[in-house]
């Protein structure tokens, strides 16, 4: 699973992987897209897709002289996976800090309301 994260770590491959989204694609065409953003070689593309490919998020298929490469539904799956096993706790945990949150906002309405009232006391309440 740390494959799959470290190849998502690089900004670059997570715009190949964007690219790939769309369908599937030659390396020529990628290393087209890529330097509209960054200047890069098509050796350094074809080494970002080895990465990817490694880690299991990336297909290469031969078409004629070809290579196409494509995403790999079972890599990304296992990262999706991977990734709600983890959000689920803290979603659970974020309710009650939701909760916490308002009834704090709640307090500190109530003692401005408390003390616009009662100017006396509210000098009182700050001594």
């Amino acid at each position: 699973m740390s494959g799959i994260f470290e190849a998502l770590g690089d900004p670059t491959r997570r715009r190949v992987l964007e690219l790939l989204s769309e369908g599937e694609s030659t390396v020529g065409a990628l290393v087209a897209a890529l330097r509209a953003d960054v200047r890069i070689s098509q050796p350094a593309v074809s080494q970002h897709l080895k990465v990817l490919r490694d880690a299991g998020l990336v297909t290469v298929r031969a078409e004629g002289t070809r290579r196409l490469y494509g995403i790999a539904s079972p890599g990304l799956a296992a990262a999706q996976a991977w990734l709600a096993a983890v959000a689920d706790p803290l979603v659970e945990f974020a309710q009650p800090l939701d909760a916490l949150a308002t009834e704090v906002a709640r307090g500190r309405r109530t003692s401005r309301r408390e003390a616009s009232r009662s100017p006396a006391r509210a000098q009182r309440m700050t001594s």
